[in-house]
């Protein structure tokens, strides 16, 4: 038996069991799936796991990320660990040895494994998930596939994310359809409530609803079950953004009981960048159509979607390291990891004063990603500060309704880079902003 030390290491150095060209090879290697049988025996609750520094070492050691700047805005995509970089560079090296035979010939049926990948993560059928290129493109598969006349109503939230928006922005000018926002509590610790105001914005017009998973400003869980549920009984598509859900929480599918799910797999599962998740309920796929023309033989199949033309099938090939790191660490343990993070310097800066959170610390309604606004001090300006005297990298949130730093680590950040992120926000709070 080998240890965790050995097994990370082996999902971070060469990526090797998923080696040859020509074969369609396992996630896992032998030694790797021996530990991994090894760690889900353990007892520990995931929340004590979280506090196990030696294990995140181990984790933190197989990302080659700059450790010059302290990186905290993983809530816009993620660095891969350095195994999901090296198999990408690899099946970019056999693509190019021959590309319009190793390419379409070798490399693009393993295409289907990952697939296999997916729907187990997702907990549903293969034959339910297409390989996309980001959240985007998956949401606007759902939001360009349903027909809708003049006049038809689609219903979402002002704190979607503003490219979902865009999506349906262009609809209304292009063909009349009616976008409908509503406004929810900041942060919001009543699902019930979400559910309510949706449902009170319904009308006779209504056509389509678009609901967040984990809402990317704040990092509120919304009530997805409950929605999905309450629109279908008005006879209402859902369409979900998982974008900062999947692999960031533990969940299944049946969890969330949705027709139409989109996600990045570029974020929270650390996969390469340009890479996507779609999930379409299979009795749901012939009624919607694809962002890009497939031919009609492909009308019942999941991967009409995938109709893009040429395209390189690196990225997608290594989803499959990805995945294998992540199963590695256990999704509940990562989940909890997050959350610790999350908990370590948002509680903190609470204790301060003058720190106002716009994000629940309740687990059920939140995870990696929080909100600060620190009274007095402009956000911009503070977002400014942090990255030019200390090589802090935050994003500055600003919505109609609420402003403040968006902090997202993620699995590789220490928590001596969240003790200097804290150091430096506490000295703005005791002196104020440096004069420019």
């Amino acid at each position: 038996m080998i240890s965790r030390r050995e097994f990370l290491g082996s999902l971070s150095y060469p990526a090797a069991a998923l080696a040859a060209a020509s074969a369609s090879p396992p996630l896992l290697s032998r030694e790797g799936a021996a530990i991994l049988a090894e760690l889900s025996k353990e007892k520990a609750p995931p929340e004590d796991a979280a506090r196990d520094e030696s294990f995140w070492f181990e984790v933190q050691r197989a990302f080659e990320v700059d450790r010059t700047l302290i990186n905290l805005n993983n809530g816009g995509v993620c660095p891969s660990p350095a195994g999901v970089m090296r198999a990408m560079k690899r099946y970019l090296d056999v693509q190019n040895e021959a590309p319009a035979y190793t390419m379409w010939q070798l490399l693009e049926p393993r295409r289907e494994t990952v697939r296999t990948g997916l729907a187990r993560l997702f907990g549903c059928d293969r034959e339910e998930v297409a390989i996309t290129r980001n959240a985007s493109e998956s949401l606007q598969i759902c939001q360009n596939g349903f027909d809708l006349a003049r006049g038809d109503e689609v219903l979402t939230t002002n704190q979607d994310y503003p490219r979902m928006i865009a999506t349906f922005r262009q609809r209304e000018r292009r063909e009349g359809v009616v976008l409908k926002q509503i406004s929810i509590p900041t942060p919001c610790e009543e699902p019930s409530r979400i559910v309510s105001l949706l449902e009170e914005a319904i009308t006779p017009r209504t056509r389509l609803l678009l609901i967040c998973h984990v809402i990317n400003l704040t990092g509120q869980i919304l009530p997805v079950r409950a929605v999905v549920r309450m629109a279908r009984r008005h006879g209402i598509p859902v369409i979900v953004d998982g974008a900062h859900a999947l692999a960031q929480l533990a969940f299944r599918h049946e969890q969330l009981d949705c027709d139409y799910y989109g996600a990045s797999l570029h974020k929270w599962l650390t996969a390469p960048i340009g890479t996507g998740f779609l999930f379409v309920r299979r009795e749901r796929i012939r009624g919607l159509w694809p962002l890009q023309a497939a031919p009609a033989e492909l009308d019942e199949d999941i991967r009409k979607f995938e109709e893009i033309g040429t395209h390189p099938a690196a990225n997608f090939l290594a989803i499959g390291d990805a995945l294998a790191f992540h199963d590695g660490i256990g999704a509940e343990r990562k989940e909890a990891r997050l959350r610790y993070l999350r908990d370590y310097w948002a509680r903190r800066l609470l204790e301060g004063g003058r720190v106002r959170l716009h994000t629940s610390l309740k687990p059920e309604f939140s995870c990696a990603i929080g909100t600060v606004q620190v009274e007095g001090i402009g956000t911009a300006d503070l977002n400014r500060h942090l990255w030019e005297k200390h090589r802090i990298f935050t994003v500055a949130i600003q919505h109609p309704e609420f402003e403040g730093l968006r902090v997202t680590p993620n699995v590789y950040t220490t928590l001596e880079e969240l003790d200097r992120f804290c150091d430096a926000v506490e000295a703005v709070i005791r002196k104020g902003l440096p004069a420019a």
